[in-house]
């Protein structure tokens, strides 16, 4: 978990420092990082600004307080600044892709790709929600497009990939196995792989089953399609915070067919009858799109309305829930997370997530100690909420100024 600094009042200390020195001290607490580690240790950082021959100079003092020691390290002002550079937190512009295409996967299906930001950039793909969300141009605007190569693709039968909320030969593993064709079509060695919701699903798949093509994971609202993830959401336990967005999606449902709201969405959306489809689709979609924001977002659940978009995020999720993920066990995700523990990885999740609720990101956090983890104390589900674009940016900042070397 990030390490909380907080900083202290003392400022300008004159039986520790010369005049003209001002001295801010803050208290961190290391934690171990692992159940062989050593205890915690806690030291009194007191960082100080001081001429030291001609220049000025940061005069950095660690008190160990576990065993009473001192050590102080002078650290030059530009070299702290290299070192530990401002991260910007902001969305980067909007901007257009410099080539788009699309990439036969099989016999059926043909997936959409497009690449933004710089075209000699470090590699990262975007792997979206739903599953069947498919992406948008607000996607891009995570990346610096001044140093990452963006790599955007719509899975099986989502957004403009052909064809449209197709079902047939559409498996986790199928997706895994496209967006390792799609590596390997653009000529990428390795890359960055960053997945938020269903996203976050495919984004561990992927890394589990290619490590050694992965630089770097990011990830958001923690999906590891568990039967308890999935009862939460659509068997009534969601419904406790939002049962006026709740009502609508159950009283779709007969009241004799009510045991499992997941099998019955089903039959309605592969009904012969597309109005069947459209129906259940959109009541399916507007739920989820009612719940995703701590704050309701208008814009956001006009999409349910929408048959086209939400017949492929409908069926096509509901299609896989029912499915267990195509995995061979309910914890698959964390019974290989030793697979990855290797690779640099930033995990961030809004506190009230109600979609995806945090149970499973603590879960994935205590199975991964490794990987920093990131709660937003004041944000939902969407990746769009402020807290967590912010943190999702920085993530990518700081995997940005370690491939720089800058830190």
């Amino acid at each position: 978990m990030r390490l909380a600094a907080a900083p202290a009042t003392a400022i300008g200390a004159p039986s520790l420092f010369p005049p003209n020195t001002t001295t801010r001290s803050t208290t961190l607490a290391y934690l171990p990082v692992s159940s062989t580690s050593p205890p915690p240790t806690t030291y009194i950082f007191s960082l100080s600004i001081t001429p030291i021959s001609g220049r000025k100079k940061l005069l950095l003092r660690a008190q160990n307080l576990d065993c009473e020691s001192e050590e102080q390290l002078i650290v030059d002002q530009m070299d702290l600044k290299k070192e530990f550079p401002a991260l910007n937190t902001n969305l980067y512009p909007s901007i257009e892709p410099y080539s788009t295409g699309f990439l036969k996967v099989s016999d059926l299906h043909t997936i959409y790709w497009e690449q933004s930001g710089h075209p000699n950039g470090h590699p990262v793909v975007f792997l979206h929600g739903g599953p069947g969300g498919g992406t948008s141009p607000n996607n891009r605007r995570f990346f610096d497009p001044g140093f990452y190569r963006i790599i955007l693709l719509d899975q099986r039968g989502a957004g403009k990939s052909k064809p449209h909320a197709c079902l047939e030969e559409n498996t986790t593993w199928d997706l895994v196995g496209d967006i390792e064709r799609l590596r390997e079509h653009l000529e990428i060695p390795e890359w960055q792989v960053f997945g938020g919701s269903w996203g976050s699903t495919l984004a561990l798949a992927y890394s589990i089953s290619h490590p050694d093509k992965v630089t770097g994971i990011i990830l958001r609202g923690i999906f590891l399609l568990r039967k308890k993830e999935i009862d939460w959401f659509y068997e009534g336990g969601a419904a406790a915070i939002f049962p006026d967005a709740w009502e609508p999606f159950r009283d779709l449902i007969p009241e004799n067919e009510r045991k499992c709201f997941v099998e019955a969405y089903h039959k309605r959306l592969n009904s012969d009858d597309l109005e069947t489809q459209y129906a259940a689709a959109r009541a399916w979609t507007k739920w989820e799109m009612m719940t995703a924001h701590l704050l309701p977002n208008e814009e956001n659940i006009k999409r349910g309305d929408a048959d086209d978009f939400s017949l492929a995020f409908a069926r096509i999720e509901n299609h896989y829930f029912i499915n267990k993920g195509f995995f061979s066990s309910d914890s698959f995700l964390l019974d290989n997370v030793e697979k990855i523990k290797h690779i640099k990885t930033t995990i961030v999740q809004g506190r009230y997530d109600v979609c995806c609720p945090m149970m499973s990101a603590w879960d994935l956090h205590k199975a991964w100690l490794e990987a920093e983890f990131i709660v937003v104390p004041d944000a939902g589900h969407s990746a769009n909420e402020p807290g967590i674009a912010a943190e999702l940016v920085a993530a990518n900042e700081k995997l940005k100024n370690i491939l720089k070397g800058v830190c």
